[in-house]
């Protein structure tokens, strides 16, 4: 209601409204555009293999998005009207078994069924309120099965039965055709709709230890049934078969083992004429109309004559009209009479324009690819300039587009390509999806949680009063250092305060040092490794300097940003606590040379001071355009190591030890400690384990 257009799938969520998370969702019959994009299920499916620089979980999100079924598509007919019923099943075993007929909610064909009829009223009113359901709800196990009787029957091809029609909760547009056989004696789903709405049973395979040992669990719940000689009605069941079995009351194929079945039966109604074995996909084409108008037009006009005619290419683009009445409901296109009507382009009589405009995911599947040639004004992208440029090498985004974005930019790359437009099979070599930033919200049930950021909640931030409050580089450090860049970032004012004091720490340290840190600067060469004097001091700065690069190299090619924020803040923090040795040139070179190091490090995270910082050291050029940093791994081996004594798990002592100390001296120096020698005064030793370099822990009694 509240955006007053139509919604894709994979824009409604638990029967809300994507943008508008409070708002229900509800079905209405459309004449509306789509792109045929289940023309490219399969090579969208199996392509995905070669998607190596993806995270696993988006290729699972869109293979159960695509999702391939092989099976039969079986032509029923309604009883009334003799109007084909088709329908997809994996189970052509089981079609002698059908005993009702079920409809997802969704179906184009529900309100044809009910119309005018005393069924009318309760079907709409289940569909309305079953569609703004979650999905995943819906179909889950422990559900309740619901659904309503259309007062319609179908016909089964094979066996001439007369099986009744209801539209069901459990039952998906996406699967099939929207419409399924219910065989309640072996599937689940259906054998408790069945049970409640007291719908027949039909059984159509039986158990067969020798072939098929059947599970202690299914043994339990078809045992009466079993005993009773697997009547065909299932008198005895009290869950389905849902096991491979021997075909019973299945026709000539009785006595076939189901799984042969399956082929036999397929090829049996392909024979007869009743369907055609097939492969099946959950994706559905694209539904690009939106009424709304910020869309990008649909170059359609529509003429009594020559039915929609394509807008010509010569007048394309399509452009939206600026006179524009917003302040009625609904699509203002249709209002805009001045550039609705318009002339037909075949015949030149009276027509009127498209009003729908396309989905805004139209223009971001394709994007990208403008960017390698943003100012052409006669074509979309030169296929040259495209071809030096793509594919993308690292692509960041929202893993909440794994279904829409990402999956509508590998299709238009491939429809490109078979244009000879492009000469790639994917878009994106490397995928990074980044988590939400997510702030509490009050609720109107007066619940508060915290939930993503949303002009429509009124929960967002207003970024530019943070950047007059603590500048842009806080700012940019909390979002970074704040959670794992794929994970969910909970806003705390209190955090970014924290980054803001460690700007601060920042400029205060080369306030109280910059003539020593200058001259530092001035005496080591620009980009050399640095190698410090025989002091103990320097050489601990210098190792923590050279491991914060490995650190940062490390973590920065992972997008691992927060672990490389709080490195930088450590090596802040041993850069304080180590002071500069007055007029000791070996001292103020070690320290110059881990800031600088460090300004190197943060440049990426935050600019706008290491530049400053940067540039009052006395170095002419900018930071970026000096190379990053390299560490020398031999400066990260210690001479010394810092070992924990623990006493039943307290902490007693730390010992520095050489660090190819073995751990018989370790022992021997943690019992000469007087501080753990006093808590052993009168007890017993039981062990002492020895983590190497880190830990040795001493239990008593």
């Amino acid at each position: 209601h509240e955006c007053g257009t139509v919604l894709a799938n994979e824009q409604v969520h638990d029967g809300k409204c994507w943008r508008h998370t409070e708002t229900s969702v509800e079905i209405r019959q459309l004449k509306q555009w789509f792109f045929k994009i289940t023309d490219y299920a399969e090579e969208l499916l199996r392509d995905l293999k070669n998607l190596q620089g993806w995270p696993e979980h988006v290729r699972i999100m869109q293979e159960n998005w695509i999702g391939r079924s092989e099976g039969c598509l079986v032509r029923f007919k309604v009883e009334e009207t003799g109007e084909d019923l088709p329908i997809f099943t994996t189970r052509p075993d089981t079609l002698y078994g059908g005993t009702f007929m079920s409809f997802a909610p969704e179906h184009p064909m529900i309100r044809d069924l009910v119309a005018g009829s005393k069924f009318e009223k309760p079907v709409m009113d289940f569909v309305n309120r079953i569609v703004r359901q979650d999905r995943f709800m819906r179909t889950a196990e422990d559900q309740e099965k619901e659904g309503e009787f259309t007062g319609r029957y179908a016909i089964n091809p094979l066996t001439g039965d007369r099986v009744p029609i209801y539209v069901a909760n459990f039952v998906l547009m996406e699967y099939g055709t929207g419409a399924i056989m219910a065989v309640p004696a072996h599937d689940q789903r259906d054998f408790e709709f069945a049970q409640k709405y007291g719908i027949p049973l039909k059984t159509v395979i039986r158990p067969d230890d020798l072939a098929h040992p059947v599970s202690v669990e299914q043994r339990e719940k078809i045992a009466e049934w079993e005993i009773a000689g697997c009547p065909s009605d299932g008198a005895g069941m009290k869950a389905a078969f849902v096991e491979p079995g021997v075909q019973t009351h299945s026709g000539d194929f009785d006595g076939l083992p189901s799984r042969e079945g399956i082929l036999k039966i397929a090829q049996f109604v392909e024979e007869q004429g009743f369907g055609e074995r097939t492969v099946q996909h959950k994706l559905r084409d694209w539904l690009v109309s939106r009424q709304r108008y910020w869309g990008t037009p649909i170059p359609i006009v529509y003429c009594e004559d020559c039915g929609a005619v394509p807008v010509p290419e010569k007048e394309l683009p399509v452009v939206l009209p600026h006179d524009v009445d917003f302040s009625k409901e609904g699509n203002p296109l249709l209002m805009a009479e001045g550039w609705v009507n318009t002339a037909c382009p075949n015949c030149g009589k009276e027509a009127r324009r498209e009003t729908d405009t396309m989905d805004t995911f139209v223009d971001s599947s394709w994007y990208f690819l403008r960017f390698a040639d943003p100012h052409n004004d006669t074509i979309p992208f030169d296929p040259a300039r495209a071809k030096a440029w793509l594919p993308v090498g690292q692509y960041i985004g929202g893993v909440e587009h794994a279904c829409m974005h990402l999956l509508y930019a590998r299709f238009f790359t491939k429809v490109l390509r078979d244009l000879g437009m492009l000469d790639i099979d994917e878009p994106f070599e490397r995928l990074f999806t980044q988590g939400m930033v997510c702030k509490e919200h009050t609720f109107r049930d007066g619940t508060t949680r915290s939930v993503k950021m949303s002009k429509s909640l009124g929960n967002t931030v207003d970024p530019a009063s943070r950047i007059h409050d603590f500048g842009a580089d806080a700012l940019r450090l909390f979002i970074l250092f704040a959670a794992p860049a794929d994970q969910q970032l909970d806003w705390s004012d209190e955090g970014l305060q924290g980054c803001y004091r460690f700007t601060n720490r920042m400029w205060r340290y080369l306030n109280a040092n910059e003539e020593a840190l200058k001259r530092g600067v001035a005496s080591v060469k620009a980009d050399a490794l640095f190698t410090p004097g025989d002091s103990d001091v320097d050489r601990e700065l210098d190792r923590k300097a050279h491991d914060t690069i490995r650190r940062l190299t490390e973590d920065m090619n992972r997008f691992h940003f927060n672990t490389a924020v709080a490195a930088i803040m450590e090596l802040s923090n041993a850069l304080n606590a180590y002071r500069i040795r007055e007029g000791d040139t070996a001292s103020e070179q070690c320290a110059a040379w881990a800031f600088r190091a460090m300004l190197s490090l943060m440049a990426p995270m935050a600019p706008h001071l290491a530049e400053e910082l940067w540039a009052r050291l006395g170095l002419e050029s900018s930071i970026f355009q000096h190379p990053w940093p390299s560490y020398d791994p031999k400066r990260l081996v210690r001479d010394e190591v810092v070992i924990v004594v623990q006493i039943n798990g307290k902490m007693r002592a730390k010992l520095t030890v050489p660090a190819d100390a073995t751990e018989e001296q370790v022992h021997e120096v943690a019992m000469a400690d007087e501080n753990v020698s006093r808590h052993l005064e009168g007890q017993t030793v039981q062990k002492m384990i020895y983590v190497k370099k880190k830990l040795l822990n001493v239990v008593i009694r």
